[in-house]
């Protein structure tokens, strides 16, 4: 029995304003045996990530969405918890990113994407070293 649990949860964050597109993502990476949380505006992700980061091992991000930019959604994210984990799921241009990766941004897929590179890229970011991992509860 391991004294302490640090695996990182097979449980992921997705967030997009589009329904269709976030159902996409939601029913496939199930299929890959993740747990998924959907938000589709920044406020309800915001909130499911305060209520929900012991169990989010990452968080997949769309940088367009209504009321708050990615970049700003990333920083509130990274308020409630400094090692956040989050991919970057864009039809922009790669520089969009460029900013986000110097402050701790995990991954950056641009859409359209394939099914293996997403699960690859939420793997990626789960298993990636971190400083989340902590024996004693916070």
């Amino acid at each position: 029995m391991p004294v302490n649990n640090c695996s990182k949860k097979e449980c992921v964050l997705a967030v997009d304003d589009e329904e269709g597109f976030l159902g996409m993502l939601k029913a496939a990476l199930e299929c890959y045996g993740f747990r998924v949380h959907t938000a589709s505006s920044p406020k309800e992700a915001i909130t499911l990530y305060r209520d929900h980061q012991r169990d989010i091992g990452m968080v997949l991000l769309d940088y367009l969405l209504p009321d708050m930019s990615g970049e700003l959604v990333f920083k509130n994210l990274q308020g409630l918890n400094p090692d956040v984990r989050v991919v970057l799921l864009t039809g922009c241009e790669e520089s969009v990113a460029n900013e986000m990766f110097k402050t701790g941004l995990r991954g950056y897929l641009q859409k359209p994407f394939s099914l293996p590179e997403l699960v690859q890229r939420v793997r990626d970011a789960i298993d990636a070293p971190g400083s989340g991992c902590s024996p004693s509860p916070a």
